[in-house]
């Protein structure tokens, strides 16, 4: 099992963010992944519009994964239309 970042994008208006942030949790336990950390960094404003929308709310979590679920993972998580955008970063340790 590696750590990895996973950091996501979801929609301000707060049903679309807790159905999206659940749904990604939901697709990562059905995976194995063990959640370490949760950290949200709150709305931001972006220098350009993404759908028609500059501001997005941002969330950090800290997961140990399977590097081989890792595309199987994103294989699914494509299909999410809560999740704007997200990033799975290797940390080494």
């Amino acid at each position: 099992m590696r750590k990895y970042e996973f950091r996501t994008m979801f929609p301000t208006e707060e049903n679309q963010f807790k159905t999206g942030l659940l749904q990604a949790k939901q697709v990562l336990s059905e995976y194995g992944v063990e959640i370490e950390k949760e950290e949200p960094f709150g709305d931001r404003e972006l220098c350009y519009e993404i759908k028609k929308q500059r501001r997005w709310r941002f969330t950090l979590l800290v997961i140990a994964a399977n590097p081989a679920k890792i595309s199987e993972i994103d294989k699914r998580l494509k299909l999410n239309a809560d999740i704007l955008k997200y990033m799975f970063v290797r940390i080494d340790t």
